[in-house]
């Protein structure tokens, strides 16, 4: 059975280009291996990512997100049974806001920031379908 999970997280300290792309590798290697598909979006020290895949791979990916010391203030946005994948091109798709049209932001949040703590999941969800459709995920 398909999931969708979508959470939040923030950095427990600023991470730099570094760390970052260490994250994203283990992410690349770590999902292909297991199914899993997926975006994450970041900004000012904030995550918001949708991974997709089997009902236990996920959770079991989830569990061990918790566990990493780098997050902090882990809030699970949504958790749905899905009958096909929105992202299934990418092993784990990124996009840093600080490079994203203020506008695109703004159409989804208050203050034109990536906040997904204020936002409903289904209008973080959409953030990260729009990024999809505008090819702002590498």
């Amino acid at each position: 059975m398909l999931v969708r999970l979508l959470y939040a997280s923030r950095a427990t300290e600023p991470l730099g280009a570094a760390t970052l792309e260490a994250i994203f590798e283990t992410s690349l290697s770590g999902n292909t291996r297991h199914g899993i598909t997926g975006v994450l979006c970041h900004g000012n020290g904030v995550f918001l990512q949708a991974l997709e895949g089997d009902r236990a791979a996920v959770s079991r990916l989830f569990l061990n997100i918790g566990r990493d010391t780098r997050h902090t203030d882990i809030v699970l946005l949504d958790f749905s049974e899905i009958l096909e994948r929105e992202f299934s091109v990418w092993s784990m798709g990124r996009v840093n806001v600080g490079k994203l049209n203020p506008a695109t932001l703004l159409k989804y949040s208050a203050q034109g920031e990536l906040d997904p703590y204020r936002m409903p999941a289904a209008a973080s969800l959409s953030l990260l379908k729009e990024l999809v459709a505008g090819a702002s995920i590498v």
